[in-house]
């Protein structure tokens, strides 16, 4: 090979290098997705590991912790119910802080989530919290923010990569289990990533809010967040018609929930009943909830978990406390329509008759149906 040649394609092979040397640099630091998928869809992951899995610390670990020593305040997150701002921890690394009722639940049902394998946003529940700028807040969720992650568009409960997956329909009966009502698209998110051990792109679907659990699914004004006693004395399973279980849910997209089979039901059943009575209570430790409540909210998911793993295939009526509220759900919408004309236009003095004697026919209804039956086989209902 003559000299001259051989300078050439030295000269090349450091151009190669000048040009590759930053893209290894970038280390899991994926490419801009401008919101969109780029990678290979990650919705769950097979928790191997599951009986040993930390819910005190949840995804991320101890080395995903904040640094709580200084905690400033960026800016005013808009949206969505509850009060968030983006602050930076003491490390430097982006949290958004999370206030009000919705922070509890929110990070319980993140590590249950996580504890089952789904994809989750890394999250901590700090008791009592000062953020500079701002002031000093009680039981904040701080969620993270990590620069190696791209967060896209929102994914959809209807058209996903995972409609008819074992995965997909387990993730439903999830939140049925935490009595979550606020499900709908924009409560989820895409983040674009590098796995850290293939090197390979994905994009992994997350619910990222979940702030609407642990009460009771109820009707438009019954329903409740982060109330332990709701939760506590919710029904679960209604009736088991076939091969389909009819759940208790009154939230947002009902018909999510339709034809959700016995099988669906235990392959995530059998993977909760795969977690110790004190992983579950850990889970809502790591929100803050008092001994109490941590008591009684684990005693009835646990109720809840057993009810998926002993559901049989018959032809069960509901209870009769499910046909009576089907009556008192006709009460209901008839009281909201006349309450509806009379605060929006109508205001007439026919119109308050009618709504004063709706309310004497509901009480003497709930008056004549306050006996609430037991069903036959409790264990085939839940928590009760």
């Amino acid at each position: 090979m003559s000299g001259l040649r051989f300078r050439r394609l030295s000269v090349i092979t450091l151009l190669v290098l000048a040009f590759a040397l930053p893209a290894f640099a970038q280390g899991t630091k994926p490419k801009k997705s401008d919101g969109k998928p780029m990678g290979t869809p990650v919705l769950w992951r097979e928790p191997t590991d599951i009986e040993s899995r930390n819910l005190l610390l949840g995804a991320g670990g101890e080395e995903m912790k904040p640094d709580l020593r200084r905690v400033t305040f960026v800016e005013k997150k808009t949206g969505g119910y509850s009060t968030k701002y983006r602050v930076t921890d003491a490390s430097g690394n982006s949290w958004v802080a999370k206030l009000g009722k919705e922070a509890q639940p929110d990070t319980a049902a993140n590590r249950l989530l996580w504890a089952v394998g789904y994809e989750t946003e890394i999250a901590h529940l700090i008791p009592k919290l000062t953020i500079e700028g701002k002031g000093t807040f009680e039981n904040v969720r701080l969620e993270a923010r990590p620069k190696n992650i791209d967060r896209g568009d929102e994914w959809k409960w209807e058209d996903n990569p995972f409609v008819d997956t074992p995965q997909f329909k387990g993730l439903k009966v999830m939140m049925l289990l935490i009595s979550n009502w606020d499900i709908k698209d924009s409560n989820n998110v895409i983040f674009n990533a590098q796995n850290p051990t293939t090197g390979e792109n994905e994009s992994r679907y997350v619910i990222s809010d979940l702030g609407g659990s642990l009460g009771k699914t109820g009707g438009f004004f019954t329903r409740s967040r982060n109330k332990p006693s709701d939760f506590v004395k919710s029904d679960f399973i209604e009736a088991v018609k076939g091969n389909v279980i009819d759940f208790n849910y009154g939230g947002k997209s009902k018909s999510l929930f339709d034809n959700i089979t016995i099988e669906d039901a235990k392959w995530i059943g059998r993977l909760l009943g795969r977690l110790s009575d004190e992983q579950i209570k850990d889970a809502f430790r790591s929100a803050n909830y008092s001994p109490e409540e941590v008591e009684s909210l684990s005693s009835a998911l646990k109720a809840r978990i057993n009810a998926l793993n002993n559901v049989s295939a018959t032809v069960a009526s509901a209870p009769e406390s499910v046909t009576q509220s089907t009556s008192c759900g006709f009460f209901h919408l008839r009281l909201r329509g006349l309450l509806f004309t009379f605060f929006f236009g109508i205001r007439s003095s026919r119109g308050s008759r009618h709504i004063l004697q709706l309310c004497v026919q509901f009480a003497s209804y709930q008056h004549r149906h306050t006996r609430k039956v037991k069903p036959q086989h409790e264990d085939d209902y839940g928590a009760k």
